[in-house]
């Protein structure tokens, strides 16, 4: 491996809607991020204007590549965070991506015993229910919540809602809000350690930018 990429700091970005909003943010912030990078088939993209390498990833996998040092940065959503419980350091609410985590269901639902409740995100749906004294059946899911509740697989779903726009469509409500959800800087605990005077330059940059746009 070279001089050169040795040096590069390994960013875990994940796809999608939040790489959209984040290479904007980084942008604003004077760090030069293409905004179409998402659209390569490259799975590790270099950026030595940023002085980055970037690892292309599935957003549930960016925090299991800063905890095992493949990644010394990452984005991931709160939600991500919260279900998978990573040791990370949390360093920065990016204010993007906003959206929320909710219980979900038909709107004629009545409590029962013993729910059952559908989920991608199991370990956050079981910690609510037991917070709340509530004993439910969690069965995770991969994709397609929604279709839980409406062929009775499941009383309730637990899932993100952004707009609403895909609840609405199928005749579903949320519930009860459990937490708002944002996107989040974090990093790798070795790599802020010995790599911390170039983490902390990111870090107020981005800072900076977040707080002069309220």
């Amino acid at each position: 491996m070279s001089k050169v990429n040795t040096e590069l700091l390994k960013v875990a970005m994940p796809k999608g809607r939040i790489y959209k909003q984040a290479s904007r943010l980084f942008r604003e912030a004077g760090i030069p991020i293409q905004d179409d990078l998402d659209d390569s088939r490259k799975l590790i993209i270099e950026l030595p204007e940023a002085g980055m390498e970037f690892i292309m990833a599935k957003p549930v996998d960016v925090p299991t590549y800063v905890e095992y040092g493949v990644a010394d940065i990452g984005i991931v959503g709160k939600d991500v965070l919260m279900e998978e419980n990573r040791d990370v350091y949390e360093l920065l609410d990016l204010k993007i991506a906003a959206c929320r985590m909710s219980v979900i269901g038909l709107p004629d639902w009545e409590p029962t015993f013993y729910p059952k409740v559908a989920t991608k995100y199991p370990n956050v749906a079981s910690a609510y229910f037991r917070e709340q004294g509530q004993q439910v059946e969690v069965i995770k899911l991969n994709g397609s919540i929604e279709l839980a509740p409406l062929i009775g697989l499941a009383d309730r779903i637990v899932d993100m809602v952004e707009t609403g726009r895909t609840l609405q469509e199928n005749g579903l409500v949320e519930h009860e809000t459990i937490f708002g959800i944002t996107s989040r800087l974090i990093a790798n605990r070795v790599s802020y350690q010995m790599k911390n005077e170039r983490i902390q330059q990111i870090c107020d940059q981005l800072q900076a930018t977040i707080i002069a746009k309220g």
